[in-house]
């Protein structure tokens, strides 16, 4: 990943600018959260996968550091709104906005941060690059909405859990990918080729997210930590559909009634071992590497191809 860094210092710099820019307020309540909100924000993946996307298919413009400024500032909002949803106390080993502000001021500095997003776009005339991540953003709302539904009946399939991870997380990925490629060149179907891209690239992504909830790492999050929301990933799906009636019955058992107990948890977390269903998450997950790395490499060698490859297997060797 440092390399893609290294590669796009410049843009990234200029970028960031844009964003501070973009988040100011007049209210002091406002602004000092969203200091806050810059301060402790991630890794800036998604920014970086616009750039480079650009860069791939054209020349860097004012319309790519919007492009990247629209989808973080979009992705910063449904954090913190998740956090709200989630009643979660800690984002990326920090506080939360949730946890320092409750749930008034995150609710409002969410909705503020998307007409920012929007407003950004429709002031300069980027009604494409809205088109596409106004998409990702509904597409992002009903992934959550069938899991929700989904892990209350505790019925999810495997078809569901794709379904839910390409519309969750894969969606704004894949649109960072269209808008950068889009600010760049005129041409729908390559648009639409860095759009599968990313899309595969996110789904590799939240496979390796899933996968952490059965590891022993710091990863920022308890393991067990989606067992205890009932949050059923591909782990423990391909685990529900792979041992005996009986097991199943005891598993869905402990998920329904006892989901919060450390020793259910870990019951859970040896079973899902023990059927295979780590191998098998890791298969998928490499899988959905490979179909993004066979689209970049339709594309001629390059620095930045080179820097957009390391990104993707980042999304599946990170450590946290």
């Amino acid at each position: 990943m440092s390399t893609s860094t290294h590669h796009i210092s410049k843009e990234l710099a200029a970028f960031e600018e844009l964003f501070k820019n973009a988040v100011k307020s007049n209210v002091p309540l406002l602004d000092r959260i969203l200091k806050y909100v810059v301060k402790t924000k991630g890794k800036q993946l998604r920014p970086m996968f616009v750039i480079l996307s650009a860069k791939l298919c054209g020349d860097i413009n004012e319309k790519t550091y919007r492009a990247a400024s629209l989808v973080e500032l979009l992705h910063t909002a449904t954090l913190v709104h998740d956090d709200v949803v989630d009643e979660a106390a800690q984002r990326r080993g920090f506080f939360s906005v949730y946890a320092l502000w409750k749930n008034k001021a995150s609710v409002l500095v969410g909705d503020y941060l998307l007409a920012k997003g929007l407003l950004l776009s429709l002031e300069n005339n980027d009604f494409k690059t809205l088109h596409i991540l106004s998409e990702a953003v509904s597409k992002m709302s009903e992934g959550e909405l069938l899991q929700m539904e989904k892990s209350r009946l505790l019925n999810i399939t495997e078809d569901d859990y794709f379904t839910i991870i390409k519309n969750k997380t894969a969606s704004l990925l894949a649109s960072a990918c269209a808008a950068g490629a889009n600010s760049t060149n005129n041409d729908d179907a390559i648009t639409e080729k860095m759009r599968l891209f990313g899309e595969y690239t996110g789904i590799a992504f939240q496979i390796k997210d899933d996968l952490f909830d059965y590891g022993n790492d710091d990863v920022g999050k308890p393991t067990g930590n989606d067992i205890k929301e009932k949050k059923l990933t591909l782990p423990l799906i391909y685990t529900l559909g792979n041992v005996n009636a009986s097991e199943k019955r005891h598993l869905k058992h402990l998920l329904k009634n006892s989901y919060r107990r450390k020793e259910s948890v870990d019951f859970i977390i040896e079973a899902v071992k023990k059927s295979g269903g780590i191998g098998y998450t890791i298969k998928k997950m490499n899988e959905y590497k490979t179909k993004a790395l066979e689209i970049l490499h339709q594309f001629e060698p390059s620095e930045t191809r080179d820097s957009l490859e390391s990104l993707v297997r980042f999304t599946t060797e990170r450590k946290r």
